[in-house]
């Protein structure tokens, strides 16, 4: 099978994946490339200005790359289960002085904005997340050059994206960091190994497969291109790199031994995220309502500060299972490291 990838001159099959938040910065998407690798920039939470100055500085590189978008795919909550969560996270909030949104945030992050952005400034390619965009937008990309890839969790979400046309698949394992790309928040797919949801997916579907979910060494890289996919993508790994834009929370958190394991949790944006277990998921995960993106407003002004005090109790500590492999390198000496088995 011929993978658009084929097309950017790529040496390295491990890919730096998208990481929203801050986590991927231009910085790591251009070391990628020094890695003969692709890195895909996180469109997620940012402005359509901010997301063009970011494009403009890798594209002054000349190098292929890509870019993440949430594609809308809302989950409504009401305002009675909003506003009971907020009142239960008020006494977290008044401690850093904060007033939370009185009223649930409902938006699509700018999604029509961003594509008018990549229409109108081509990058070589654009994958989505979240949901599946509407034909005609897919198209749309397609026809200004740009390969257009979808995250799927299952063999029946990678049926439904072939079917709008997609170029390229990102089968993401239940055990990768950060939120689900599952099309269903409010009911996950049965958690099914790497390896054998890439053998599920590129038997129902004949379509290029990027293996994403807890690859952190070069076994776990060889294991998922020998079980069929045309490339690998590692977000975790990347997130103490030199390039990272993780906070330093974040990254002390990340090796820190009392931080003894990853779990799915809905606590801190209303739509099931893996990340290391914190004070924050036990207190609230029972409570927490799915919502998305109003809980995601809700909390980001506490995590944000939490964040800035090293309060890594309350932050949203994205982590997936291979997070103790995350070290302080280069991101072109990770990439380059993960691949020595291909």
């Amino acid at each position: 099978m011929t993978s658009p990838l084929t097309n950017l001159g790529l040496s390295n099959p491990v890919m730096a994946a998208p990481m929203a938040g801050g986590a991927t910065t231009p910085a790591m998407v251009i070391a990628a490339s020094r890695a003969g690798s692709l890195g895909l920039l996180a469109a997620g939470y940012k402005t359509p200005q901010s997301l063009a100055t970011e494009i403009a500085a890798i594209q002054r590189e000349s190098i292929p790359f890509g870019v993440n978008v949430f594609a809308p795919n809302p989950v409504p909550i009401s305002a009675a289960s909003y506003h009971n969560y907020a009142a239960a996270l008020r006494r977290e909030a008044d401690r850093f002085g904060l007033i939370l949104p009185a009223e649930p945030i409902e938006d699509d992050d700018a999604f029509a904005a961003k594509i008018e952005l990549l229409l109108s400034n081509p990058v070589p390619l654009v994958s989505f997340t979240f949901g599946i965009p509407d034909r005609t937008v897919i198209a749309a990309l397609q026809k200004a050059g740009i390969t257009v890839v979808q995250t799927v969790t299952s063999a029946s979400e990678a049926e439904l994206a072939a079917a709008a046309g997609v170029d390229m698949l990102a089968v993401q394992a239940s055990v990768a960091g950060g939120h689900s790309g599952t099309l269903t928040p409010d009911q996950m797919p049965e958690p099914v190994p790497l390896i054998d949801l890439i053998a599920q997916v590129t038997t129902s579907v004949p379509l290029p497969a990027i293996a994403a979910g807890g690859l952190a060494t070069p076994q776990d890289v060889a294991a998922v291109l020998r079980a069929g996919a045309t490339a690998a993508a590692v977000g975790t790994v990347l997130l103490r790199a030199d390039e990272s834009g993780a906070s330093a929370t974040h990254r002390a958190a990340l090796i820190d031994p009392a931080r003894t394991g990853t779990v799915i949790t809905r606590a801190f944006t209303g739509r099931p995220a893996r990340g290391l277990r914190n004070r924050f998921i036990d207190d609230f995960e029972t409570s927490a309502p799915l919502g998305y993106p109003a809980i995601h407003h809700l909390t980001s002004p506490l995590r944000k500060a939490a964040a800035a005090a090293g309060e890594s109790d309350l932050v949203h500590l994205w982590a997936g299972t291979g997070y103790r492999h995350a070290r302080e390198e280069s991101t072109a000496t990770i990439l380059t490291d993960l691949a020595t088995l291909v």
